[in-house]
């Protein structure tokens, strides 16, 4: 089975460790161990494990060479590092109508120019289930992705489960499907619920995941329908292999977590966020759970605070350490092991229904990736059009640079540049970004046989989640270099850009 896990690349440090992806509050189920300082763009250049991928061409500290090797057996081909940019986020509106293709065409035609290996699009299930249950419309995603084939450039296609709008950097507004919002009048509980009872609408409870309340199926079940419904519409580009990537949205913004910190609930950083566990079908699982280890008195945490408290004024966190108690213990790990249940049952169902494409599977969780010999892909969270912030992606994607006599001991299987923008495209813009482009692909030239994969093949056998969690225990931290040895230039780069910017704009 060729999988991946995609990173959000913040400044990742010199070294970083994975922890094990219990999704408490205000956390998400990736912690870095950072061991130096990366300055002022922390914040700013935030990197998201997005794609996790097993497969043949996995990497690994340990690996043969030749494992890590480019198929033609070009060594050199080992440092390239495929980059794809995501399209707008209304691309497709919420209308499902496709606006502006002739706009997009440019852009797209000069992104291939650059040598960009992709694109990256979320084809939202908002739109193409929108009209009723097992409705699907993807007329406008066909004459998107029949654009993007003729450019030249794949595809990564994202199964968007999720409602667009309340994350970072969402300007656009995608509601989840207005027959799911209308089950969710008479029954507000298949939505994430915190302890005051305030609902989240941005994606069903997987308490709901195996219950058949949305006209007879599960949500799983919806999930399901609507991947096999994309690929029998999609065949053509699949077969064509324009198709090379498959992620399933997992949860918020496609994340495999919980709605902890909603910005629109009010929460602002550092707030510890809050438990989402309090619809009344989690409640009962854990109520179940509970008895079931002999504790039938045990109920969910009334103790943990509210969105924008610090642990020590919990009850829970703070001085009372309940987390620390046999029920706290219990509790955490029901909560993480939702998750984990969640995750694994909608990967199953995608690599049921992909099985034989010559696509990769992706999804946003992580733990220990490349020790586990699984690729890792990148993405970065907020736009950055600079020297600095493109030199630290580069880091991130070879930590310990390329290597010129062979395959490089840590790389990305590949990077999505957030996001493609008539910003991105102004002259300054465009010619740093053409140069990172470069240095991505190692000073090589474009080579579409990098981003070649073998057919899909069935999933291994279940693990039991006790394995699972012993998988995620805290791992050695990764060396990482001081700065990449493929640098877009330097602050003097940037002062000479300032320079003939002035002479350039002074008029005859």
């Amino acid at each position: 089975m060729a999988s991946i896990v995609t990173f959000k690349l913040s400044s990742l440090p010199k070294k970083m460790s994975f922890h094990k992806p219990a999704d408490l509050p205000g956390t998400t189920p990736i912690n870095t161990e950072q061991t130096s300082g990366n300055g002022g763009f922390k914040q700013n250049i935030q990197f998201s494990s997005r794609r996790l991928v097993k497969g043949p061409q996995s990497v690994t500290t340990d690996a043969p060479t030749e494992k890590m090797a480019s198929k033609s057996g070009n060594t050199e081909l080992s440092n390239y590092v495929p980059l794809y940019v995501m399209l707008q986020l209304g691309v497709v509106t919420r209308e499902n109508e496709f606006p502006d293709q002739g706009k997009l065409e440019k852009q797209l035609i000069e992104q291939k120019s650059a040598e960009v290996d992709g694109v990256m699009v979320d084809v939202w299930w908002g739109i193409v289930e929108a009209k009723g249950p097992k409705q699907y419309d993807w007329s406008s995603y066909r004459k998107l992705f029949q654009l993007v084939q003729n450019c030249g450039l794949k595809i990564q296609a994202i199964m968007s489960f999720h409602q667009c709008g309340g994350n970072i950097g969402d300007a656009v507004y995608i509601p989840i499907p207005h027959w799911i919002l209308a089950i969710g009048e008479k029954d507000p509980d298949i939505f994430y619920t915190n302890r005051s009872g305030t609902r989240n609408q941005e994606y069903l409870s997987l308490g709901v995941d195996n219950l058949p309340l949305f006209g007879g199926r599960t949500a799983v079940e919806i999930y399901s329908d609507y991947m096999k419904s994309f690929r029998e519409n999609m065949s053509d580009f699949l077969e064509a292999e324009t198709i090379v990537d498959i992620e399933a949205g997992l949860g918020p913004a496609g994340e495999l977590r919980y709605p902890s910190y909603p910005e629109t609930q009010g929460w602002k950083f550092p707030g510890i966020g809050e438990f989402q566990c309090y619809d009344k079908y989690l409640r009962q699982d854990f109520k179940e759970a509970a008895t079931k280890a002999g504790h039938p008195e045990w109920d969910l945490p009334d103790d943990a605070g509210t969105y924008n408290d610090t642990p020590e004024k919990t009850g829970f966190f703070g001085p009372d350490r309940t987390y620390q108690t046999e029920k706290g213990k219990f509790f955490l790990t029901w909560y993480s092991n939702k998750l984990l249940e969640h995750g694994d049952q909608i990967l199953e169902e995608a690599n049921k229904t992909f099985l034989g494409c010559k696509v990769k599977l992706s999804a946003k969780v992580l733990s220990g990736g490349w020790t586990e010999n699984i690729d890792l892909a990148g993405e970065n969270a907020l736009s950055r059009y600079d020297r600095a912030g493109y030199n630290q992606i580069l880091l991130n994607a070879r930590p310990n640079g390329v290597n010129k006599n062979g395959p490089p001991k840590l790389k990305m299987a590949g990077v999505t540049y957030l996001r493609l923008s008539d910003k991105l495209l102004e002259w300054k813009n465009f010619r740093i970004f053409k140069t990172f482009i470069e240095k991505m692909h190692a000073d090589q030239n474009y080579s579409p046989e990098v981003t070649d994969v073998a057919p899909l093949q069935r999933s291994k056998p279940k693990i039991p989640i006790d394995e699972l969690l012993e998988a995620t225990k805290p791992i050695k931290p990764f060396p990482w270099d001081e700065e990449t040895d493929m640098s877009v230039g330097s602050t003097l780069a940037d002062y000479l850009d300032k320079f003939f910017d002035f002479f350039s704009n002074i008029p005859n």
